[in-house]
């Protein structure tokens, strides 16, 4: 029997919101300390590369690339906050006799808008929120033959809204509740019907309600660990239909520029699938920060 997102999210936000939790890759948060801007960029670059020749225990040669960046600037001045994030992931691998195929691809903005209900850093803060994703190229089924295509660029992206009563009583952990809006853009008609829309449509729009929590935590030496949850339940759908994204990220740091990332990301939409999405991402690369 098929079981639905809620089976696998209640769990989840269970666990994160009664944790000591993280900051994490989809949010960005402002320092109470923080007067007026700050702004920093980090760039990374991971790759890997096998060749084989005569080798008893067999192996395929191939050779992959990703390239990520995020950008974030917060603002801080008196009770009102500003937050904006942009992430950027992007990578390759070329397998022999199977050609060239997409192994990471991402593209997520995220502006948030703060304010504090109390005049000494109150936990209970307003909030609003604007989510732009998508992804950069096309992407595609390879179990089928031949290979169906199922995504390119803005088809889908989801543009979302939402305002609501923010919790967050320190820079570990956050948890949010508000009323938001989903539109849902697929501009090649061919794909449509694939993300809940009709056929020949290109745009959707959803009232609901929305969810969120967020958790940082250094929990070793050089080892930090991000999580982030965000729900949309559609006003006229049932609950089981809500959609979830759920990602989680585990940095360790060998020194300042090498370090070794495990990205593990869940998505329920079942306007594409029943099933839960899942990627998973073991990489070790440089990374630089500038500020």
């Amino acid at each position: 029997m098929k079981r639905t997102a809620l089976y696998y999210a209640l769990p989840v936000i269970l666990i994160i919101t009664t944790a000591s939790s993280t900051f994490a890759q989809d949010t960005v948060s402002v320092p109470d300390t923080l007067r007026g801007w700050d702004s920093s960029w980090q760039l990374g670059l991971n790759g890997s590369q096998a060749s084989y020749s005569n080798w008893s225990q067999g192996g395929v040669n191939n050779i992959a690339a990703t390239g990520s960046t995020t950008f974030t600037s917060v603002y801080k001045k008196d009770r009102f906050s500003y937050g904006f994030l942009a992430n950027a992931r992007f990578g390759k691998t070329k397998i022999e006799n199977e050609g060239v195929r997409k192994i990471d691809d991402r593209l997520f903005i995220l502006n948030r808008f703060l304010y504090d209900l109390g005049e000494d850093e109150s936990d209970f803060k307003l909030y609003a929120n604007i989510r732009f994703r998508t992804q950069f190229d096309k992407g595609f089924n390879y179990g089928a033959e031949p290979k169906e295509l199922i995504s390119k660029f803005l088809a889908p992206a989801y543009f979302n809204q939402d305002a609501g009563l923010a919790y967050i009583p320190g820079p570990m952990f956050s948890f949010e509740a508000g009323l938001g809006l989903q539109q849902t853009i697929v501009i090649d008609s061919d794909l449509s019907a694939k993300y809940g829309l009709s056929d020949g449509d290109s745009f959707s729009i959803e009232p609901g309600i929305t969810l969120g929590s967020t958790f940082n935590a250094a929990i070793a030496e050089n080892l930090q660990l991000s999580s982030s949850i965000n729900t949309f339940t559609n006003f006229g759908k049932p609950l089981k239909s809500t959609d979830i994204w759920f990602s989680n990220k585990l940095v360790a740091s060998i020194n300042r520029y090498l370090n070794t990332t495990f990205s593990l990301d869940f998505v329920y939409n079942d306007d594409f699938s029943d099933e839960i999405q899942v990627a998973q991402v073991l990489s070790v690369g440089v990374s630089f920060t500038l500020r």
